[in-house]
């Protein structure tokens, strides 16, 4: 019996073995070469020069790298009955684009470049990966973007078809030319009235009811912080402690007038923005300081600040 066992086992492990040959040859035998890659190809050259010529506007030039039936696509669009630029239209496009256009640049995004492939049974197409910087002279919209494109000659080595996958920095160009409100601003306010009575808390040191305005999660940060980098409510109050010990705050008055900033763009956001003079007096001499500030302060539905930004100088505070 035991011996017929291990006769079943050992044809079960023979036909185990030659299953997973076969699969193996099976995943082999798929893999077929279709062209060649290339990191240098004149394809390339006559791709990169072209990109520069557009940039640089030299309509002439772009016309010279493309073929007569060229057409430019978008890779990204869900319009089925989309044709494309025609060739004509690209060269409009690249006239008028200077004149609108300020700071232009294209370069290779980061470590990545182009590739050339020859297909076997096909054509040659260059894929690129490019880096556009410009400003938009009329809103002053900034445009920074990684680029995309591909791009396929013929056999006369001219470009006959693009397909560029882009942001489409239009849209933001467009908006720039209209005008629209981005919610409402109040010099009268409820959370205005909290920052005036947060403010004078601190300047009566009445400490506790001027931290109660905060939500326990808010985060701190300042000018003279670095980007990124904020603190907390208890360590706010630790850092105070320091600034009380050497400083005795005169008076805290408001310059102007405080806003409410209640926003449409982004949710139903409020920030109160304020303008204050700090007049101390420096405990180790009695010297007077006013040290201007401005403040933003950011509410939560529940009426509490969860964001406070200082911009400030401390540095007034070493005046001789």
């Amino acid at each position: 019996m035991k011996l017929l066992t291990n006769q079943i086992l050992f044809k079960m492990k023979k036909h185990v073995i030659i299953v997973m040959l076969l699969f193996v040859a099976v995943m082999y035998s798929q893999k077929k070469k279709n062209g060649t890659v290339y990191i240098e190809h004149p394809a390339i050259e006559i791709v990169e020069a072209m990109q520069q010529a557009d940039i640089a506007g030299d309509v002439d030039k772009v016309a010279s790298y493309l073929a007569d039936d060229f057409i430019s696509v978008s890779g990204t669009t869900r319009n089925k009955n989309a044709k494309g630029t025609n060739k004509e239209q690209f060269l409009k496009w690249v006239e008028n684009k200077t004149k609108w256009t300020a700071y232009p640049s294209l370069t290779r995004h980061g470590e990545a470049y182009p590739d050339a492939i020859e297909y076997k049974d096909g054509k040659t197409w260059v894929q690129t990966w490019n880096y556009l910087k410009g400003v938009h002279d009329a809103t002053g919209v900034k445009i920074e973007m990684p680029l995309h494109n591909l791009y396929r000659l013929n056999d006369d080595n001219k470009i006959e078809l693009e397909i560029y996958y882009n942001y489409p920095v239009g849209q933001d160009i467009r908006a720039g030319f209209t005008e629209r409100t981005n919610g409402t601003i109040y010099n009268e306010h409820p959370h205005i009235n909290k920052v005036r009575r947060m403010m004078a808390a601190f300047e009566n040191m009445d400490l506790e009811k001027a931290y109660s305005y905060f939500d326990e999660k808010c985060t701190f940060s300042s000018l003279e912080m670095p980007v990124g980098e904020s603190m907390n409510l208890d360590e706010v109050k630790e850092n105070h402690k320091g600034f009380y010990e050497n400083f005795e705050i005169e008076s805290i008055d408001v310059v102007g007038y405080p806003d409410l900033l209640h926003y449409e763009i982004g949710g139903n956001d409020m920030t109160v923005q304020s303008w204050w003079n700090f007049r101390l007096i420096r405990k180790s001499d009695k010297k007077k300081i006013i040290m201007p500030a401005m403040y933003t302060h950011d509410f939560d539905d529940d009426g509490k600040i969860v964001r406070s930004i200082g911009y400030f100088s401390t540095k007034v505070l070493d005046a001789k």
